[in-house]
C-alpha cells in the first residue's frame, strides 16, 4: 500500500509539472521578440492579411485566452497546426520521436557498457598506474561537452578517416520497407540486417558523442561505490574462500554498488535526451532535436510548444520510472 501511495503521489506531481511547463513555455514563446505571422507573409501583404492570419492561428486574443483555448484543445489531443508546414503538430512530433528515442537508447547502452567496464577495470586495477589513467580519461570525458565530441568525431572518422556516416539517418537509395518510424528495431525484427548495419553506421557517431560524457560520470560514481563495497565483510569472506578478485567484484560488490548508479543513469538519461538537440543538428539526424531548432528559427509557436511538452513528458516519465524502480529494488524503501 505504501508503494502504491508513493506511485500515485509521483503521478500527481508529474501532472502538475507538465501543466507548469505548459504555462511557462506558452508565455515565453509569445513574449520573446519576433512575429511568426510576418515571417509567413510576402513583403506586399496588407494589414487585412495580417489580421486574417492572426485570427486563423488565434493570435488576435490575449495570452490567457490563447492558453485556455490551446489547453482545451490539448485535452482533446489537438496540439494545433504547424505554422511552417501547415500540418498537425502532434503528427509531426510523434513522427520524429522514434528517431530520437532510438538514438538516445543506443547512446545510453553505449554509456552503460563503457562506463561500467571502466569502473570495473579501475576497481580491479586500483592503486596502479592504470587506475590513474582511467581517472584521467574520466576527467576528460566529463569536461568535454557532447557537441564538441560530435565535432571531433566528424573530423576524425568522417573526414580524416571516413569510416562512419556523418549525416542523415539512413541511406536514401536503400529500400525502406518500414511500417513504423522505429527503423532500427523494425529492421532487426524483419531480419533485414543490411538495413540494421546502415542505420547503426549513421547512428554510431552521434550516439557515441552523447554517450562519452555520461560514460565518464557512470564510471566515476560506480568505481567509487565499488571501492567501498569491495572492502565490506561479504567481499572479504569471498576472498578467504578463494574466489578471484574479478569474481569478487562482479558477483559480490557490483550488485550492491549499482543502486546509486541506477538513479544517476535515470537522471542523466533525461539530460542525454535534451542533448540530442545540438548533436542531431551537427549530424543532420532526422530527429526531434533537429526539428526543434527549425521550429525556433521559424518561430513556429505551436510546434515549439508541442516539442517542449513532449520533452517535458519524457523527462518526467523517465524520472518517475527511475524513482519507482529504485524504491522497488531497495528493500529498505520497499518495506518502509
Amino acid at each position: 500500500m505504501q508503494f502504491a501511495r508513493v506511485a500515485c503521489l509521483r503521478l500527481l506531481t508529474t501532472l502538475i509539472t507538465l501543466i507548469g511547463v505548459a504555462v511557462i513555455v506558452f508565455i515565453v514563446v509569445r513574449v520573446v521578440p519576433g512575429n511568426p505571422i510576418a515571417m509567413m507573409l510576402p513583403p506586399g501583404a496588407t494589414d487585412a492579411d495580417i489580421e486574417r492570419l492572426k485570427a486563423l492561428y488565434g493570435l488576435d486574443k490575449s495570452i490567457p485566452q490563447q492558453f485556455l483555448i490551446w489547453f482545451a484543445n490539448v485535452l482533446h489531443g489537438d496540439f494545433g497546426t504547424s505554422i511552417t508546414t501547415r500540418q498537425p503538430v502532434l503528427g509531426l512530433v510523434l513522427g520524429r520521436l522514434p528517431a530520437t528515442l532510438e538514438l538516445s537508447i543506443m547512446a545510453l547502452v553505449m554509456a552503460v557498457l563503457l562506463g561500467g567496464t571502466l569502473a570495473v577495470l579501475g576497481t580491479r586495477l586500483r592503486r596502479t598506474r592504470a587506475e590513474a589513467g582511467i581517472d584521467i580519461a574520466n576527467g576528460i570525458g566529463m569536461s568535454v561537452p557532447d557537441f564538441l565530441w560530435g565535432l571531433l568525431l566528424i573530423v576524425l572518422f568522417g573526414v580524416l578517416w571516413p569510416v562512419f556516416q556523418i549525416s542523415g539517418r539512413v541511406t536514401p537509395r536503400l529500400e525502406l520497407p518500414f511500417t513504423s518510424q522505429f527503423y532500427l528495431f523494425e529492421s532487426i525484427l524483419r531480419l533485414r540486417f543490411d538495413l540494421t548495419r546502415d542505420l547503426i553506421g549513421h547512428m554510431f557517431m552521434p550516439a557515441l558523442a552523447l554517450a562519452l560524457p555520461l560514460a565518464a560520470i557512470i564510471a566515476q560514481l560506480l568505481k567509487q561505490s565499488l571501492k567501498e563495497t569491495v572492502n565490506l565483510d561479504y567481499a572479504v569472506l569471498a576472498r578467504t574462500k578463494g574466489y578471484p578478485e574479478t569474481s569478487v567484484i562482479l558477483a559480490e560488490a557490483l550488485p550492491n554498488a549499482v543502486l546509486p548508479t541506477l538513479t544517476l543513469i535515470g537522471v542523466q538519461f533525461t539530460f542525454l535526451i535534451g542533448g540530442t538537440v545540438i548533436v542531431e543538428r551537427l549530424f543532420s539526424y532526422e530527429g526531434l532535436g533537429n526539428m526543434a531548432i527549425d521550429a525556433v528559427i521559424n518561430r513556429d509557436l505551436p510546434l515549439i510548444q508541442g516539442i517542449v511538452i513532449l520533452f517535458a513528458l519524457l523527462f518526467t516519465l523517465v524520472n518517475l520510472a527511475v524513482d519507482m524502480t529504485y524504491a522497488f529494488l531497495n528493500p529498505r524503501l520497499r518495506h518502509a
